[in-house]
């Protein structure tokens, strides 16, 4: 019986000395594993007298429930003291200012250019986007420049080889779309574009999107109709447009369209240079020849073509003087795009 007193009297002495559930579990191993010291005393049963097994059973069961009672509380109160100190070590001050995670946003390019798809595709306008590198006649020939034609200084690119280069405008896609499909056609072509200029006003690479209408009497008064809308819902309701007679090798005729200034509706100011109209883009009817190349029959359908560039209109919205800006991934600039 001593022996029963002095073992409960040790558990409870070593267990003081515990300070975390790991050696909690070593010191149950000692006294209650498969070799422990209370195991032994259950094996040490077959030397006590027949008369006394019962009793000396019965002492050890108690002697168990009152070792897995002490290790049980041990244990929970290992188990809080973790928590608490975890708790404290963690703990978060809610008076201190919060972090905030840096969040992305569009770049004015696509966010005007998204602007204006949605203008034309509510028109029932299609997108097509064609290659970036192409060849010589999409780029050319099919619009009715063919080779050593003085019309190609204004848009001379970087070639890889005699027939293949760098797009400079996205009208390959509308070439590619009417030989591909039969009219009625509405489709817009954006994409990246490439010209070899370099100054406040114009980059080597740039974005444009063009449109191109192909039916049985479209005119300029549909061009007009179509370009009124669309100037409307990228500026304002109270835009207007003109046209200008121009040249373009693949319109005939070819008209520049100008808006009223978005700073300051026609009364002329700084932006328009005190004019109240700004350039936008250029536009005329589809030359007949374009037609033809692309096997459409010009003494039936006739089409609208018009060429907007993306940074130009950005910048117009915006404000920008450098075209250069929209490329020099500044984020203190494009913070100022974010959604709010």
């Amino acid at each position: 019986m001593d022996k029963f007193e002095q073992l409960i009297e040790r558990v409870k002495e070593e267990l003081g000395g515990i300070s975390t559930v790991r050696l909690l579990g070593d010191l149950k191993a000692k006294f209650m594993g498969k070799n422990g010291e209370i195991t032994a005393l259950l094996h040490s049963m077959k030397d006590v007298p027949a008369a006394m097994k019962a009793d000396f059973g019965k002492r050890i069961n108690t002697l168990k429930v009152e070792v897995e009672k002490l290790f049980g509380e041990k244990e929970n109160k290992l188990k809080d003291d973790e928590l608490n100190a975890r708790f404290k070590n963690e703990a978060v001050d809610v008076t201190l200012p919060g972090k905030q995670n840096a969040c992305g946003s569009l770049h004015p390019l696509n966010i005007v250019k998204n602007q204006i798809i949605d203008a034309f595709t509510g028109l029932g306008f299609e997108v097509f986007e064609g290659p970036e590198i192409d060849t010589d006649y999409y780029c050319f020939q099919a619009l009715n420049i063919p080779k050593d034609h003085p019309a190609r200084d204004m848009q001379d690119t970087f070639y890889f080889n005699e027939n293949i280069l760098l797009r400079p405008h996205t009208s390959p896609g509308q070439v590619r779309t009417m030989e591909s499909k039969k009219p009625p056609i509405k489709i817009l072509s954006p994409g990246r574009v490439y010209r070899a200029d370099d100054d406040a006003s114009h980059s080597p690479m740039f974005h444009q999107i063009e449109g191109l209408v192909v039916d049985k009497g479209v005119s300029l008064c549909d061009l007009k109709g179509l370009l009124d809308d669309f100037v409307k819902t990228v500026f304002d309701g109270d835009t207007k447009t003109r046209f200008r007679p121009s040249y373009f090798p693949f319109t005939e005729p070819s008209v520049e369209v100008d808006v009223t200034c978005c700073k300051c509706h026609g009364k002329g100011c700084s932006l328009c240079k005190g004019t109240g109209w700004i350039e936008i883009l250029g536009a005329g009817v589809v030359n007949k020849n374009v037609l033809e190349m692309s096997g459409i029959d010009s003494d039936v359908y006739s089409g609208l073509a018009f060429g907007v560039g993306i940074e130009r209109i950005t910048m117009i919205k915006y404000g920008i003087s450098d075209i250069r800006t929209l490329f020099e991934n500044n984020v203190k600039f494009l913070n100022q795009f974010k959604r709010r």
